[in-house]
């Protein structure tokens, strides 16, 4: 089946490929959803020469208008309009004529131009110019055969709502509906994407989160990785935690490729673990990268350099986000481009709390989570993960996410009762494939770094 790219890598994947050429694209959504930025993204990227783009505006999005803010974008070309892509207002004969008058419009534009795509918008404003809803019919028949007769792409635009599927006729004659909304998460809102049909092909369920940018509509694929069952190579030397106490009560460090959870209260020492683990793996020539939405650059800086550790190096990467306003979905795509980008070996992310609360949804966290583990364990790199919890003293849980199972290793950090102070201590409670010693060890946190005790804690 021969596809129309987006010129969107992430959009065309969602896709399976792109959307089916030669068919009838309903694009829809509320106001200010990018419907009119998403069609123009399509036809600056697929019209040529030969084939050019036909852009009709109807009542709701004067042509003049719809060029004025389409110049705002990277994509738009202005050399391009009126050669490959041919802007027309079919306001005025939609007036004086009606549907009769677009028809024979239509035609003559058809004629003339030879176009390769064309784009209504919005066509759900054509609604109040039939006379009666079997007029609209017709009208809706008589479009959508001249479309199939030139083998054209069309896109219709039109503020529909997703539900609107069994009254409007248009959801039925539509080879593919792309649905363009906003959702309320906490006190935010995210916009989403979301496929409702795509006729002769499969594509990526759900809802994908997106941006509108400079550059169009940048999407971000529902993370929900299915269980790879093609295999991969394991590596067999063991990484080491950057602590060589921790390393001996791991049975010799980590696992490469294996995730890590570092779990316990505050100021315990959970970020400091990840910095170990990160900077010892700069100090073996390992790219690492360090993915925080807990310090900005010049904290986590002041931070290291207390330890003796360069945030400058080249081996150690930042990236620092805010949990203010970040999309989940947009935030993991960023960290894996970075980790393949640098051939990462360890990435430390802190904290999974942040993150949590960002996705909202639990079982939405949860795929999120085995998506972000699996993809990293087929990279080969080592990941480790932050997690807060609220006992200072003796925990109940560790996490109500399922982060636990998720993890190859879990290490419980606490806080420990000892006599007028408090002492921390740490245990190793999971190691997957591997034996590890379960006692509660105790250690301080000094100039280098963190220091377990040599005995066990009484």
């Amino acid at each position: 089946m021969e596809r129309l790219s987006s010129g969107h890598r992430r959009l065309d994947q969602i896709l399976h490929g792109g959307l089916p050429a030669n068919g009838i694209n309903l694009i829809i959504g509320t106001p200010g959803s990018g419907k009119t930025i998403l069609s123009q993204q399509y036809v600056f990227h697929g019209a040529t020469d030969e084939r050019p783009a036909l852009y009709l505006s109807t009542v709701s999005e004067p042509f003049d208008k719809v060029i004025r803010y389409g110049q705002s974008l990277s994509f738009f070309e202005a050399g391009a309009v009126g050669r490959r892509v041919i802007y027309e207002d079919l306001g005025a004969v939609l007036g004086e004529d009606g549907l009769t008058g677009v028809l024979r419009t239509f035609d003559a534009l058809m004629k003339e131009h030879r176009p390769g795509m064309v784009v209504i918008d919005s066509f759900r404003a054509l609604h109040p110019f039939a006379a009666d809803q079997a007029e609209f019919r017709r009208f809706l028949h008589e479009i959508a055969g001249r479309l199939t007769a030139v083998a054209a792409s069309a896109f219709w635009v039109g503020e529909y709502a997703a539900d609107q599927g069994q009254d409007a006729a248009e959801f039925a004659v539509a080879d593919a509906i792309i649905s363009l909304s906003t959702k309320q998460v906490g006190e935010r809102e995210t916009r989403i994407l979301r496929v409702l049909k795509l006729r002769g092909s499969g594509f990526a369920s759900g809802e994908h989160a997106y941006r509108i940018t400079a550059g169009g509509l940048d999407v971000f694929p529902r993370l929900a990785d299915d269980l790879d069952r093609s295999g991969h190579a394991l590596g067999t030397e063991r990484v080491s935690t950057g602590v060589p106490a921790l390393d001996e009560l791991l049975g010799d460090g980590y696992w490469p490729g294996a995730s890590t959870l570092v779990c316990g209260p505050s100021g315990v020492g959970k970020t400091l673990m990840g910095l170990h683990f990160i900077f010892n793996g700069a100090a073996l020539g390992q790219q690492g990268i360090i993915a925080t939405l807990q310090e900005s650059r010049t904290q986590l800086a002041r931070i290291a350099q207390g330890f003796g550790w360069d945030l400058d190096t080249d081996r150690v990467h930042l990236m620092s986000r805010t949990p203010v306003d970040v999309y989940i979905d947009e935030w993991v795509y960023e960290l894996v481009d970075l980790a393949e980008r640098v051939g990462a070996q360890r990435v430390l992310v802190d904290s999974l709390a942040d993150l949590s609360i960002a996705a909202a949804d639990p079982r939405r966290f949860r795929e999120w989570m085995y998506s972000l583990t699996q993809r990293f364990a087929r990279m080969g790199v080592s990941l480790m993960m932050t997690l807060e919890v609220p006992e200072l003293f003796e925990m109940a849980r560790v996490s109500e996410e399922g982060m636990s199972h998720l993890s190859d290793n879990v290490l419980l950090l606490q806080y420990r009762r000892e006599e007028d102070r408090l002492q921390r201590a740490l245990t190793v409670l999971k190691t997957r494939a591997s034996r590890h010693d379960p006692s509660v060890r105790a250690y301080d946190i000094t100039s280098e770094g963190i220091t377990l005790a040599n005995g066990r804690h009484r």
